[in-house]
C-alpha cells in the first residue's frame, strides 16, 4: 500500500482538474483552386493566454491560437483554436501565481491545442501543420519587461 506524503497546509497543489475545447473554427476560402497551387506557403502564428479565477482555488487558464497559412497572397486556411483548462492551484505563493497562470498551465495546454489544430488541417485537406514548440517562460518575462518599461517610460 503506497501512502501519499502529507503536505500539510502549506504544500502547494497544481493539478488539472479537466481540459476542454472552448472554440474551433476552421477556414479555406481558397479551396478548390489552393490545392492545384505550387507556391511557398507563409504562416502566421499568433498566440494569447488568459485565465479568470473560479472559486476560491480554481482557475480557468485558455490557450489562444490562430494560424493563417497565405501563398500567392491567397489564404490558404485559417485555423482558430481556444482550448482550456480548469486547474486546482492551492497554496501557491502569490508572488509565484503569476508565473504558474503565465508558464505552468499553457505549457500543460499546449500539446493539446497543438494536437486540435493538426487534426483540423488534416480533415481540411492539406498535409499536418504542426506548430513549434512555445517557451512560454520566455513570453511571460519579455510581457513582465514589456510592462516595466512602459510603467518606467509612464513615470518620466
Amino acid at each position: 500500500m503506497s501512502e501519499q506524503p502529507d503536505n500539510g497546509p502549506a504544500g502547494a497543489v497544481f493539478r488539472v482538474e479537466k481540459l476542454y475545447l472552448k472554440d474551433l473554427s476552421f477556414e479555406s476560402p481558397s479551396a478548390p483552386e489552393v490545392f492545384r497551387g505550387k507556391a511557398q506557403p507563409q504562416a502566421e502564428v499568433n498566440l494569447g493566454v488568459k485565465n479568470r479565477k473560479i472559486g476560491d482555488e480554481h482557475w480557468e487558464v485558455s490557450l489562444t491560437v490562430t494560424a493563417t497559412l497565405k501563398a500567392d497572397d491567397k489564404v490558404v486556411f485559417i485555423v482558430e483554436v481556444e482550448q482550456a483548462g480548469l486547474f486546482l492551484l492551492r497554496n501557491i505563493p502569490q508572488e509565484h501565481l503569476a508565473a504558474v497562470l503565465s508558464v505552468e498551465c499553457p505549457t500543460v495546454l499546449f500539446p493539446f491545442t497543438r494536437q486540435v489544430i493538426c487534426q483540423a488541417v488534416v480533415d481540411g485537406g492539406f498535409v499536418p501543420f504542426l506548430l513549434d514548440p512555445v517557451n512560454f517562460l520566455a513570453m511571460f518575462q519579455n510581457a513582465k519587461q514589456a510592462k516595466k518599461a512602459q510603467q518606467e517610460e509612464t513615470s518620466h
